[in-house]
């Protein structure tokens, strides 16, 4: 393969970096996928986001509703009791939550897309709210496949962020997956434009010898999230969404962070059409490729942010 290290300039990722960071998110965090809270389910979803802890459930109607985790009456996590009839209840006391403010319990905004589900967290993010989250464009669901994976690192979300806005390593870390890579164009380091992204050339390997060639564009539409959008080849209009989401630090205090990645994939051949009758199939297995990619995405992330936690980085 031929060597990527020189045009992999720090200074060029370091400026897409700071391009995302300064992009609004409105405070809003990614906390699952949709199907994670099915309607009708019986069991809420938990999580601990910038130090906040969040559970979230789906009202009597199928509505997302999400707030404080802790109950206000002794502090039981909520995110262990069940939920009837769009009533999470108290396991401790039986205190009824239906999604309205009671008894000190106060909902935050929050947002299903169909795919990721969405809380605002004001406190957390600090920024001026936006009335929704910064959900990039996406394939239309009647005619797409998504999938939705999660991982968890020991690193902050700009490790995360940072690995996506290196094209280059693509075919260098994950050489089982990739072939061919070549970065076309790559934002000047002086734009300000958050959308200015990476268009790359890549041969995906499907099976043994063969491989599907695709034209994609990277992009951070906000700080917590960047999206590939297949541009060209096989896939055309398909999207893959990277977003991490802070969480509570481990034990040691290192921070953690949650990969919560959507594959929505589309295609015009006639064929498509019966593949989307497969889906139930087919996401366990979109699910294992993301699994191996970000096996070693991870451990790239996770060792940027003990280089720079020890100021030995050197980009």
């Amino acid at each position: 393969m031929r060597p990527t290290w020189r045009e992999a300039r720090p200074r060029l990722i370091a400026a897409a970096l700071a391009r995302a960071q300064a992009a609004p998110s409105g405070n809003w965090y990614v906390i699952g996928a949709s199907r994670a809270l099915p309607e009708g389910g019986e069991r809420p979803l938990g999580r601990t986001v910038a130090g906040t802890e969040v559970v979230a459930w789906r009202a009597a109607d199928g509505t997302l509703v999400a707030g404080p985790g802790a109950c206000p009456h002794l502090g039981a996590p909520l995110r262990e009791s069940p939920v009837r009839c769009g009533t999470l209840i108290c396991r401790w006391h039986g205190l009824p939550l239906d999604g309205a403010p009671s008894a000190g319990w106060r909902p935050y905004p929050a947002y299903d897309d169909g795919v990721l589900l969405w809380v605002r967290l004001d406190e957390a993010g600090g920024e001026t709210p936006l009335e929704r989250p910064v959900v990039p464009a996406r394939p239309d669901p009647r005619t797409a496949v998504d999938a939705v994976y999660t991982a968890v690192g020991r690193c902050e979300p700009e490790d995360v962020v940072a690995n996506r806005l290196d094209p280059w390593h693509g075919a260098w870390l994950h050489p089982y997956s990739f072939v061919d890579l070549r970065v076309l164009d790559a934002p000047d380091p002086s734009a300000e434009a958050p959308e200015d992204g990476f268009t790359v050339e890549v041969s995906f390997k499907v099976a043994g010898r063969a491989v599907v060639p695709v034209q994609a564009v990277f992009t951070a539409p906000e700080p917590r999230t960047v999206v590939m959008h297949i541009t060209g080849g096989e896939g055309t209009g398909s999207v893959v969404e990277t977003h991490a989401t802070p969480l509570s630090p481990d034990p040691a205090g290192r921070p953690r962070t949650a990969v919560v990645e959507a594959v929505v994939a589309a295609s015009d051949r006639p064929g498509f059409a019966a593949a989307r009758l497969a889906a139930p199939l087919l996401r366990p297995l979109m699910r294992a490729t993301a699994a191996r990619l970000w096996r070693d995405d991870l451990a790239y992330a996770e060792r940027r942010w003990a280089l720079r936690a020890t100021g030995r980085f050197p980009g």
